[in-house]
């Protein structure tokens, strides 16, 4: 636990993420506008791209801290799931070059992008539930400590 709080690592990622969830919000309103309406395609491409660099950015910065932390650069026990679910949201994300090289017509990309999202939002998920797991678990020992003293 305190490796963890000492790492300059835990400190980008708390503020990679909520970056990146803010990207995932205004993208994924501006994806379901374009697949709506038809209109804004452009503005909805841009935040598909902006999102998948904050994935990116998040993804190598999180190897780098698991493996500051707990020796592994990727899939270290402690981490596992997450890692997989993180591998799945980079693969479906970065399908989107894909699509794009397969010359896809921008409605089934951002058909893709919105299926992206949703692993996404799950693996989001498995984080917040591992943070509040942490938090839980720094409160139980400040309390022992206290009881200790």
């Amino acid at each position: 636990m305190a490796r963890r709080d000492a790492s300059v690592w835990t400190k980008v990622q708390a503020v990679l993420a909520p970056l990146q969830f803010v990207a995932f919000l205004i993208s994924f309103g501006l994806v379901i506008r374009y697949l709506a309406t038809g209109d804004g395609y452009e503005v909805a491409n841009v935040s598909v791209l902006v999102k998948i660099a904050l994935l990116w950015a998040i993804t190598i910065t999180g190897m780098i801290w698991e493996k500051e932390i707990y020796g592994k650069w990727f899939l270290a026990p402690e981490f596992y799931w997450e890692d997989v679910g993180n591998a799945v949201a980079m693969l479906v994300h970065n399908l989107y070059f894909i699509a794009r090289w397969l010359q896809w017509s921008d409605q089934a990309v951002m058909s893709l992008m919105l299926f992206a999202y949703i692993t996404y939002l799950v693996n989001c998920w498995q984080f917040i539930r591992r943070g509040l797991q942490a938090r839980r678990q720094r409160m139980a020992d400040q309390t022992l400590r206290g009881e200790a003293s």
